[in-house]
């Protein structure tokens, strides 16, 4: 996206007026001087802008053991899909402004990067089935150590060791193939050509479990979506009575959204470094941008860099199998007091971590459909909105 420094002085113009309509005071919609008609579309329009702040500062008040956990990644998707019904409502409500320039260019733009967003909503439904793959392997590997069965055997150990050694292999990024840990773990079956064989295998078959191509790129469907996205002109704004300023806002809420799932899920050819500058004359800037400083940092965390995905469940398991499968290469038998009490520490936390995504996948996933949906109806109204529905600019 195109730094807001070069739209001199188109962008000074916006802020000058832009902040008397949508400024960072409730109260400053009400003094704009116009009609009844005027004043109740700018009131919609300013109330838009009002509840999609509100949002997104009670997102960012959460604290870091909540940021990008199951539970905030449902809160998030349920404020893009609130934030998107009012818009939706905002359009109907203007649908005789969205034919003439420059909304007709703006809604078409729109519509376009709503339609590269259904691919990434296909993405990460994919990386949500992933996990649900990983918590098949969790589960041997607690049967194989959490049996009441003692002492523990060497039996046990082996299956738990190949159960974690599938689910490491299930979680490496295929972006970090290289990395450290996916090379450790690739090494169990180094001297054994059946095993490196399933190994190979294993990768193959992930390659091929996404609904979308090959060569597809989260990244650069991200940027994709990201590029010429700036804020309207003041002269655009008053063309269309300020609505042009509620479809930048809705874009750029689109792709906030995208990118914090793209950075929570596993998902094909991950990468977070989009042009993302976020014009400050928004009531809602403050917010997303606090929002999206914090979960890059995030990323560039080391624990983080070879990561399938910074849901907060995701570094749990990785933490606690890391652990695991150390213990696991280390055992001697008989095993001591320590190391048993070892392998019990991380088994419950492992469980932990298993438990919030047999409890919040599931509904996780019925967000990410929701909002797949949600922007296959505003398309199609859209499109009819613009009197075009043979539009192709998908």
């Amino acid at each position: 996206m195109p730094s807001t420094e070069n739209q001199s002085p188109s962008s000074s113009s916006f802020s000058s007026f832009g902040r008397s309509l949508f400024g960072m005071r409730q109260d400053q919609v009400h003094s704009v001087e116009a009609s009844h008609e005027s004043d109740s579309c700018n009131l919609e329009l300013g109330s838009f802008q009002k509840r999609v702040t509100d949002r997104f500062n009670e997102l960012s008040g959460a604290g870091d053991d909540e940021l990008l956990s199951i539970d905030w990644m449902q809160k998030l998707l349920t404020a893009f899909i609130c934030c998107h019904d009012e818009f939706r409502a905002i359009l109907l409500n203007n649908k005789e402004q969205l034919s003439k320039p420059p909304m007709d260019r703006m809604t078409s733009e729109f519509i376009e990067r709503s339609v590269k967003a259904l691919d990434i909503c296909n993405a990460g439904r994919d990386g949500i089935e992933n996990i649900r793959g990983w918590q098949k392997q969790l589960e041997i590997v607690s049967c194989a150590l959490g049996s009441n069965k003692r002492p523990l055997t060497e039996g046990q150990f082996r299956r738990a060791r190949k159960a974690l050694m599938d689910l490491a292999l299930s979680m490496i990024d295929e972006k970090e193939s290289g990395s450290v840990f996916s090379q450790r773990h690739r090494s169990f079956g180094r001297h054994n050509s059946s095993k490196d064989s399933h190994s190979s295998s294993t990768r193959h078959s992930r390659s091929h479990s996404w609904s979308v191509s090959r060569s597809w790129s989260a990244a650069k469907q991200l940027q994709s979506i990201a590029n010429n996205l700036v804020p309207p002109r003041a002269n655009e704004i008053a063309a269309n009575k300020g609505l042009s300023v509620s479809v930048y806002t809705m874009n750029c809420i689109l792709l906030f959204v995208l990118w914090t799932l793209v950075a929570a899920i596993p998902c094909q050819d991950r990468g977070l470094n989009i042009h993302f500058p976020i014009p400050k004359q928004f009531t809602w800037s403050t917010a997303v941008a606090s929002l999206y400083d914090r979960i890059l940092d995030e990323s560039k965390k080391k624990e983080h860099r070879n990561s399938s995905g910074l849901l907060k469940e995701i570094y749990q398991i990785e933490t606690a199998t890391r652990h695991l499968t150390d213990l696991v290469d280390s055992a001697q038998f008989p095993l001591t007091e320590e190391h048993i009490m070892e392998v019990e520490q991380d088994l419950k936390e492992l469980k932990l971590a298993s438990e919030a995504f047999r409890v919040g996948l599931d509904p996780l996933e019925r967000h990410v459909r929701e909002v797949f949906r949600k922007i296959v109806d505003s398309r199609t109204e859209g499109l009819d909105s613009l009197g075009t529905s043979s539009y192709t600019g998908q």
